[in-house]
């Protein structure tokens, strides 16, 4: 027996077992403008059953749009819209009204009736 002294059992870690995800950043796509594409189009819509009236022309010349739109109002007006975009001045439009406003006539008033309030109990003297 030796007179070795006691040493305690040596301890060691795991290790580790995360490791970070790899950065997700990825430069953007190249991104190429392209110029805009001439087009042109109109609808109109005549629906005296529902009551339905508008209608819509657009063009452009792959620069400037020009267009215009009517709609039947539930007054009885008729809105016009005439408008021009770029991309120097924007969106421009020009509105108009056509007819006079009608409303319906009021309804007529009737008061509501007096809230009912029962009558007090009867109280006894004697």
């Amino acid at each position: 027996m030796g007179d070795t002294p006691y040493r305690p059992p040596t301890y060691h870690p795991p290790a580790p077992s995360y490791h970070p995800p790899a950065p997700s950043y990825h430069p953007p796509a190249p991104s190429y403008k392209e110029p805009g594409k001439p087009y042109k189009y109109a609808y109109s819509v005549n629906d005296d059953y529902k009551g339905l009236k508008f209608s819509a022309d657009e063009a452009s010349d792959g620069n400037n749009v020009k267009g215009s739109y009517q709609v039947a109002l539930p007054d009885g007006r008729q809105q016009n819209v005439q408008y021009t975009a770029d991309h120097h001045a924007g969106f421009i439009a020009d509105v108009s009204y056509y007819g006079e406003a009608q409303y319906p006539p009021p309804a007529s008033y009737h008061p509501a009736p007096a809230p009912y309030h029962p009558p007090p109990p009867p109280s006894y003297h004697g």
